[in-house]
């Protein structure tokens, strides 16, 4: 199955070629055709990731939800370039993400990939504004206007000990946020907050996708970003289902 996330709609065909008609003056800034990932024990084959393919254009953010063990998190790490996958093909802004030297890859993903990750990593001996510098790619990156979308400006000089779990994971979007990445990459981003910061980081990352034309991608076990989502991807078994 293919799909394509085009306008809050998923768009289902049977094959990897895109309807033409259906499409047309759609960009289409990420293209993923028939990733697998396979691992072998022994004579046996174990697909982490077996066909998955979808299609999006900029400004989608799209939550991908299925059980423990499905490949959400496998499917996360090949689409920013850190686990090269089996076989199929990953395209970023029409450009085979695999087709990079191991180097330049390291340099896409620092400028044009940005990661939310669940327990926030971020360096404990740092301030708050050192942590998202650490991240810029340019010198045109605006860390402190990015710290103010973010309402962490009154802590940008607290070390990571000093915040709570809110504001660690704020200052952690504002790091992936800051170079404007085309693709966002979100594992869990909600599960060690409460209710109401969870409410908060999703905002921002709906916002990012709206205005920054960026798209976010959120790997989930609960349900909050199934209201902001433009789309929500099943998983199972390494497929899309």
């Amino acid at each position: 199955m293919y799909l394509a996330i085009v306008d809050r709609r998923i768009l289902k065909f049977s094959n990897s070629i895109l309807n033409k008609k259906e499409l047309k003056d759609k960009y289409i800034m990420l293209n993923v055709n028939k990733i697998t990932k396979e691992y072998r024990k022994g004579g046996d084959s174990i697909y982490a990731l077996n066909g998955v393919s979808f299609a999006t254009e900029p400004g989608k953010l799209i939550v991908v939800k299925g059980a423990s063990g499905c490949g959400k998190t496998t499917l996360l790490l090949t689409l920013g370039g850190m686990l090269r996958p089996t076989g199929g093909t990953i395209n970023l802004d029409a450009k085979d993400l695999y087709a990079y030297s191991a180097s330049e890859r390291a340099a896409v993903r620092r400028s044009q990939i940005g990661f939310v990750f669940q327990m926030f990593h971020l360096v404990p001996y740092l301030t708050v504004r050192e942590n998202v510098q650490l991240a810029v790619e340019s010198g045109d990156a605006d860390v402190m206007s990015w710290l103010d979308r973010l309402g962490m400006t009154h802590r940008a000089n607290h070390r990571p000990s000093e915040l709570s779990a809110g504001e660690r994971q704020r200052t952690a979007v504002a790091r992936a946020l800051v170079n404007r990445p085309k693709l966002v990459l979100a594992d869990e981003p909600t599960g060690n907050l409460d209710p109401e910061n969870a409410g908060v980081v999703m905002e921002h990352l709906r916002q990012y996708a709206t205005e920054e034309g960026g798209i976010v991608m959120v790997v989930t076990h609960g349900n909050d970003a199934d209201d902001l989502a433009d789309s929500i991807l099943s998983m199972r078994d390494g497929e899309l289902v």
